[in-house]
């Protein structure tokens, strides 16, 4: 992470460098085994700095899940908007998921990372996948016109499980993802979206 000391006035503020930095860390080690004092060298501030925004290092962690969650909700948003009415969805559900490989530490602390770790980033993982879902819910009316509000539903939750799934395997680079390699993998999610859409065709 570079990180220079002579801030413009478009540079991130000190509290998200101790965010980013964090995410870095979280995205490597288990999150119980990184300190405040590894959070602020990886930022090049001192502890008393990161205490200074934040309480502790499971604030740190938290506050960095729901600015990823955020971002994530506001991706999908802007794929739900930009999406083609009557077209298949193979194409917006792999463009998340090169969003999400674009933004791999921060995915992989909100997906793998902060699994279990603690009943509020459970809770935040929560309402995010609800939001998700009701996104989800709008890109399948946008491509399937027809669709009942039950039917979306079902199709979302399955979207959903996907999107994770596939996040994690790429996040992760496990078995799946280097045996089929990055274009096939990708190429297979997005077919199988437009199965789990539309699974008449």
């Amino acid at each position: 992470m570079t990180t220079s000391r002579t801030r413009a006035a478009h540079r991130p503020s000190r509290k998200q460098w101790v965010i980013e930095a964090a995410t870095e860390l979280f995205a490597t080690q288990p999150p119980d085994e990184v300190t405040v004092a590894d959070i602020a060298a990886r930022a090049e501030m001192t502890s008393a700095a990161v205490y200074y925004h934040f309480s502790s290092k499971d604030q740190v962690l938290a506050e960095g899940m729901r600015v990823f969650a955020t971002a994530l909700r506001e991706q999908l948003h802007a794929i739900t908007e930009a999406h083609e009415p009557g077209t298949d969805i193979g194409a917006a559900v792999t463009t998340l998921l090169a969003w999400m490989g674009e933004h791999r530490s921060a995915a992989t602390v909100f997906f793998v990372s902060s699994a279990g770790m603690s009943q509020d980033a459970e809770a935040l993982r929560q309402e995010s996948r609800t939001e998700l879902l009701d996104e989800l819910m709008r890109l399948i009316r946008k491509a399937r016109a027809s669709a009942s509000d039950a039917e979306a539903a079902v199709i979302g939750l399955g979207l959903l499980a996907l999107l994770e799934t596939a996040t994690i395997s790429q996040v992760r680079g496990d078995d799946v993802y280097r045996s089929l390699g990055h274009r096939s993998f990708v190429r297979e999610v997005g077919e199988l979206s437009e199965r789990i859409a539309d699974p008449t065709t």
